[in-house]
């Protein structure tokens, strides 16, 4: 109980108030809208006073013992909503109050304080209530139209709403709300109330197919596919009517799939296929060979036999995979003849020609290419990207990714570069024209749809055919930035994230992300925080998170990330400690910023002090941590050696290449070894170090350096030559005069440059090339026959072995430092004068290794037989010996060093 004592003047007031209240027992009857006017003007005295805590106190003391109080339930109430908490239960008992007195002009007036505060669901109720019991009936519709925006799942008055609007003859309006019905009375499973909207709706917009098959579909999933089947047999009877031919038969698919073994479907199929095809030269043969009319065939089994039969007509073009692109000619009894290139009249079975043909529209991509000039073609895809876009992803069944389509634009009519600029556009074109859309179960492809379609639909099925989290994150940002909020495509999707936020029994990244989104959305759309169902407090969710670290590395999105942070900042009180140990995997400079601002230098110290010394497990943290923060004041005071620095740059460097060399987080430990190389080597982090180090130190580091073996030879020698250049007098401990490294083999920088470009078109040009070789093989069927599939397979292989060997080589490689070339005996990079003492004549060699080698030049290998014979020996000395069984004899006249 509060201290009466040292309560406030408003508080004492208020006590005096709800005395009187309880001991006259004031009526219903004496309440008036003054009255209540009145409790507001305490309301907002004591706001003003900023005794607000006081005022509810009191109220709800007094509500534990009086809990009709008409005052304590309204000042409680109101406060309530001023803050914007989820519990109105005061108000709701408040209005219930006077609804059962039938005190409707009280009602209204506290309905609309309320709304004052946002969109309520139950005041928007009982206001309408409120017009309807006095014959107001277009302010009953107003707020009818308010209602169904923030609550989902009411269908009745949408209903309402579109038999006025009918009756007003707002056609559009009609036709939008009966689709909102529809929707809602599906999910309330009223199948009653589902056919008559269904039925309404074909004669509103019968033409409309993809909302019929979207609705359908979820018929089929939450009420049953025999309903399904019965609506879509209605749909169907209108498109057979029109004679539209290929939709009525894709929906009479549908109903087979639903339900095969009813007659009716067969009957009808038959009567389409014949209203499709009724110039087709064969078509009753097709039917009976299909056994198509015939009960006991499966139907689906004869559509699929009928079909592929009636594709081959004369004039049809068809792809063999020896012949390529031909042209049917002629059709008689059981042959047919078609036109090749370069097989013209050639005769074949019509069994063998449907095993052994693919039929192809006169539109597919591939007779395209056969009958148009390679300029046209080119020209044509160049300059319409819609268009190219639309005729690849039809010719495959109307379904393509991009790789498919890239593989049959390049290199047959694009080049590799044309290609990056062209698939920039061409994403460009798939996410924004809306004759484009994602394949229902995967989002990387595509397809043409034969009508135009919303924004709003064109997103809701994006959303649908995303499996990852953030990317439908990432559709409902689209949706709120240019979509309808209103629309039961977004309540479907919100739906998806209110889902997550009921499942607090374990607190994971997308519980916590989804929560964020719910109160992102809330700030957007305020008349939508009713229908969010966010009744978990922050700071209840955060209690609950096991590691937060993990949530935070879990949320894949920049502005969850954000508002997250913000949220722990706002409503954690030890928010410094959470941002200490997120600071090292967030490495936000904002978060940085914020804590040094509210004086926790010490914790940043402790920060960095542990990324230091736990480099192995903070290894991009330190790196962030060398790049941002090693100029500042407080990273100096706490006295860290630089040389210490460098030495954990090159440990990481050298780390890092040990991991992609095991495929071990290759995306992770290629950016942190770019970022060490780029810090140590381009920004001379490292030279800057060494150009006031002392001897032991440069000595220390250098051999660090040259123990990282996958590093670039041609840096290593850069290094020591740098350190030469400085100090000319610096001797290297340990390091002797060397001729082949212990590993390996040693080659010129030219040599090493040429092998790495020659590996980069392989990997770029040639290894791509073959991936659409082995595609379009593949494409064609039957691997057990296909030449062009062996034929790729064999290149494929070759390519193989032709990188693993040039990989294994530059691994190996020592690049040759020219300024260690030394004439006093013969090694890599000298040129050796011999005496032939067999034949008394002179010869002359140059001594490199197995990529420069020229016998015919007289450059040979040291590796070779002859060059492992002359290696080490010095002038005057002579040299004997027999390779392949015949003898030598020389001596060393002179050694030169080579122009390298």
């Amino acid at each position: 109980m509060a201290d009466i004592a040292t309560e406030s003047t408003v508080a004492k007031r208020l006590r005096e108030m709800l005395n009187e209240e309880k001991w006259t027992r004031a009526t219903l009857g004496a309440y008036s809208i003054s009255n209540l006017k009145e409790l507001d003007a305490l309301f907002h005295e004591a706001s003003g006073l900023k005794v607000l805590d006081e005022v509810r106190d009191v109220c709800d003391e007094h509500l534990g013992h009086s809990k009709n109080s008409i005052i304590a339930l309204y000042l409680s109430g109101v406060i309530a909503l001023a803050r914007q908490q989820i519990d109105d239960s005061n108000m709701v008992s408040l209005i219930n109050i006077f609804v059962d007195n039938k005190k409707w002009q009280i009602v209204e007036f506290i309905c609309e304080r309320i709304l004052e505060f946002g969109e309520n669901r139950y005041a928007l109720q009982k206001l309408a209530e409120c017009y309807q019991s006095e014959d107001r009936d277009n302010d009953m519709y107003t707020v009818w139209e308010r209602l169904i925006r923030i609550d989902y799942e009411e269908a009745d008055i949408v209903k309402f709403l579109a038999e006025k609007a009918e009756k007003d003859g707002r056609t559009d309006d009609a036709r939008e709300y009966y689709r909102k019905a529809l929707h809602r009375y599906i999910g309330k499973g009223l199948f009653t109330n589902v056919k008559e909207i269904w039925n309404k709706l074909l004669e509103y917009c019968p033409d409309d197919i993809d909302f019929f098959l979207h609705v359908q579909r979820k018929i089929a999933k939450q009420i049953s596919e025999d309903k399904a089947a019965g609506l879509l047999f209605d749909l169907y009877k209108h498109y057979k009517s029109i004679e539209s031919w290929d939709i009525a038969i894709d929906i009479l698919k549908v109903v087979i799939s639903y339900d095969e073994k009813n007659p009716l479907p067969r009957k009808e199929i038959v009567e389409c296929y014949r209203g499709k095809f009724a110039g087709h030269s064969n078509l009753e043969e097709y039917i009976r060979v299909s056994n198509l009319s015939q009960s006991y065939r499966s139907l689906s089994e004869a559509i699929g036999e009928f079909e592929k039969h009636i594709a081959f007509d004369v004039g049809n073009f068809v792809y063999h995979r020896t012949w390529n692109i031909g042209r049917i000619a002629d059709i008689r009894s059981d042959e047919i003849t078609v036109d090749f290139a370069k097989n013209r009249g050639h005769v074949m079975g019509l069994k063998m020609a449907i095993d052994s043909l693919i039929t192809l529209s006169r539109d597919h991509i591939w007779v395209l290419k056969a009958v148009w000039s390679k300029e046209k073609l080119h020209d044509k895809v160049v300059s319409d990207h819609a268009w190219v876009l639309k005729t690849v992803i039809k010719s495959f069944d109307n379904c393509a990714d991009l790789k498919k389509i890239k593989a049959e634009l390049v290199p047959s009519i694009l080049t590799d570069r044309e290609w990056t600029g062209w698939s920039s556009k061409a994403r460009k074109v798939l996410k924004e024209d809306p004759l484009f859309g994602n394949a229902k179960d995967d989002i990387n492809s595509f397809i043409v749809r034969d009508r135009t379609l919303s924004f709003d639909e064109k997103t809701y099925n994006h959303f649908k055919a995303e499996t990852n989290f953030f990317a439908r994150v990432s559709c409902m940002r689209d949706f709120m930035e240019k979509g309808d909020p209103d629309s039961d495509y977004f309540a479907e999707m919100l739906a998806f994230f209110t889902g997550f936020t009921r499942m607090t029994s374990q607190i994971n990244e997308y519980v916590v992300s989804a929560y964020l989104l719910l109160k992102e959305i809330a700030t957007k759309y305020p008349h939508l925080k009713a229908n969010l169902s966010i009744s978990l407090q922050f700071g209840d969710i955060f209690n609950d998170i096991d590691d937060v670290v993990a949530i935070y590395d879990g949320i894949r999105d920049t502005e969850l990330r954000r508002y997250f942070l913000q949220h722990i900042r706002n409503f954690v009180p030890e928010w410094p400690d959470v941002y200490a140990r997120i600071l090292p995997y967030s490495l936000s400079q904002a978060m940085l910023e914020i804590l040094a601002a509210n004086g926790h230098i010490e914790k940043l110290k402790a920060m960095v002090l542990s990324i230091v010394e736990n480099y192995r497990d903070h290894r991009e943290a330190f790196v962030w941590v060398v790049k941002n923060l090693w100029g500042e004041v407080w990273v100096k005071e706490l006295g860290l050696s630089y040389e210490k620095i460098v030495i954990t740059m090159l440990h990481i460097l050298d780390i890092s290449f040990k991991e992609i060399e095991n495929h071990r987080d290759t995306t992770e430990n290629r950016k942190i070894n770019k970022q060490i190389h780029n810090l140590l080597f381009k920004e001379n982090a490292l030279t800057d170090f060494l150009a006031g180090s002392d001897h032991d130190t440069i000595e220390r580091v250098y051999m660090l350096l040259t123990d990282i073996k996958d590093l670039d030879p041609a840096i290593k020698i850069q290094m020591k030559k740098y350190v030469i250049d400085r100090f000319p007098d610096f001797k290297f401990s340990g390091e002797e005069e060397k001729t082949v490294v212990s590993r390996g083999l040693i080659v010129t920088t030219e040599k090493y440059s040429e092998k790495q470009k020659l590996l980069q078109e392989i990997m770029e040009v040639d290894v791509p090339a073959n991936q659409r070789e082995i595609a379009f093989a593949l494409s064609l069927g039957d691997l057990r026959e296909n030449a062009e599939y062996k034929a790729a397979r064999e290149k494929q292989d070759e390519l193989n072995t032709k990188v693993g060997k040039l990989k294994n080589e530059i691994e190996r490689a020592q690049i040759f430092d020219k300024s260690t070339i030394s004439t006093s005996k013969v090694t890599f990079g000298t040129m050796v004068t011999l005496k032939n003492e067999l034949i008394d004549t002179e010869e002359r060699y140059t001594i490199l290794g197995p990529w420069e080698s020229d016998p015919a030049n007289n450059i040979i290998s040291y590796l070779s037989p002859l060059g492992k014979k002359l290696i080490n020996h010095k002038v005057g000395e002579r040299v004997a010996f027999v390779i392949h069984e015949r003898k030598f004899q020389y001596s060393v006249l002179k050694i030169e060093a080579a122009q390298l």
